[in-house]
């Protein structure tokens, strides 16, 4: 898949969960980034079959990366490219706290009728 590609096919699946996190009635960005810990215990438990410990994982270490001094290299090195690489994990990151809250928060709800 070309770069531009990736990048379209990125920016539509961050427009699609933006797009579900902001309609009426859905849970505001605070209530999900409350909800995250209680997400990781659930999942890590094994009340929670939603998602799996190592997606979690992953998100967490993406946030990590990002923040890191360690991200600061690609910067130094490569400029606009290494704030690319920036943004593309953010997109990432945003589209997966989205999805996965989303189905979290709805089996909070209910986790008898909701769920995988």
């Amino acid at each position: 898949m070309s770069s531009s590609r990736r990048s379209a096919s990125a920016l539509g699946r961050l427009w699609a969960a933006l797009r579900a996190a902001s309609r009426p009635g859905s849970p505001g960005l605070l209530i999900r980034l409350r909800a995250l810990p209680r997400l990781l215990v659930a999942t890590a438990t094994g009340r929670y079959h939603g998602t799996s410990l190592w997606r979690l994982l992953a998100i967490v270490a993406a946030i990590a990366y990002v923040v890191s001094p360690v991200d600061l290299v690609p910067e130094g090195l490569l400029g606009i490219i290494g704030v690319a690489d920036d943004a593309m994990v953010l997109t990432w990151v945003a589209v997966a706290v989205v999805n996965e809250t989303e189905d979290f928060l709805a089996w909070e709800r209910d986790p008898l009728s909701t769920g995988p």
